[in-house]
């Protein structure tokens, strides 16, 4: 009886620990089976929705391409003295316009890189036979590529009056052509060399969507005015110098050592220098 008993109470312990190895095999299979195959859990917001969020938060704020274009309009018009003048009550009247003739010769790039530290905008107008050779390409690629707007000057710097019809379109026309194959944009400016302009070159500088400009003053060429601290002076103190004042420099020597001292002399008289982008252009 005794014996019996002993033989059921073994056969109960060893079904138990049967029944605990079966569980726990179990077990072990399914954590391997969700190992392998894990449940990918949900994400709270995927990209998309967080976009959607975002531009729904935003929806009521001015686009940035809108801001851009609106800042882009032109603020600035030429007056009939060649100065510059504010096309409403909304822009500042004290303004100076740099511009730089006769680029790229031998300093126009040092005077670009000037005006760029100094966070001053200019034109450098562009003439055809400083782009002879691959050195000189470079240099109005350097000057274009610091964000100065690039301006014809004509081919050969020659006075328009005395060509015909077809040498002057050779001059304008072609030298845009030519400037374009170099940075891959045509000039928005024109300035005549002498200020010489006749009807046609008028009527060509229309054609070709540029605005047409001459100066108010300028001394560079002046023998009185070749050393930098005369020039800097004489364009600070100029009786010239007024609101919307469109100074004529060139790719000069003294030029370029004055330029600094003129773009402080001129901020320092209250002077914003402008940006010649904000004209108004055809």
């Amino acid at each position: 009886m005794r014996k019996g008993l002993l033989l059921l109470l073994l056969v109960m312990v060893l079904g138990a620990c049967s029944m605990e190895e079966d569980v726990k095999a179990e077990q072990d299979s399914v954590n391997a089976e969700e190992k392998d195959n894990p449940v990918e859990q949900p994400e709270e917001n995927s990209e998309e929705d967080k976009k959607t969020a975002e531009a729904g938060e935003k929806e009521d704020e001015p686009q940035e391409e809108e801001a851009y274009q609106q800042v882009s309009e032109p603020l600035y018009e030429l007056s009939g003295n060649w100065a510059v003048k504010p096309i409403d009550d909304q822009a500042n009247e004290k303004v100076a316009l740099v511009t730089i003739d006769d680029a790229p010769d031998k300093f126009s790039v040092d005077m670009a890189k000037t005006l760029k530290e100094l966070e001053a905008p200019a034109i450098f107008f562009v003439n055809g036979h400083f782009l002879d050779t691959p050195e000189e390409e470079e240099k109005l690629k350097q000057i274009h590529e610091l964000g100065f707007p690039i301006g014809n000057h004509t081919f050969n710097h020659a006075s328009l009056p005395s060509l015909t019809e077809e040498e002057q379109y050779e001059e304008i026309v072609g030298l845009n052509d030519r400037i374009e194959e170099i940075i891959g944009e045509r000039p928005v400016f024109f300035r005549a060399p002498f200020g010489q302009n006749t009807d046609y070159s008028k009527q060509l500088v229309e054609e070709e969507g540029m605005l047409l400009m001459n100066w108010t003053y300028g001394y560079d060429w002046e023998q009185d005015y070749q050393t930098a601290s005369a020039i800097a002076d004489i364009m600070v103190e100029s009786p010239l110098l007024a609101d919307g004042a469109n100074l004529l420099m060139h790719d000069r020597e003294w030029t370029a050592e004055g330029l600094e001292d003129i773009v402080i002399g001129l901020e320092e008289k209250g002077f914003e220098i402008l940006d010649p982008l904000l004209i108004k252009r055809p």
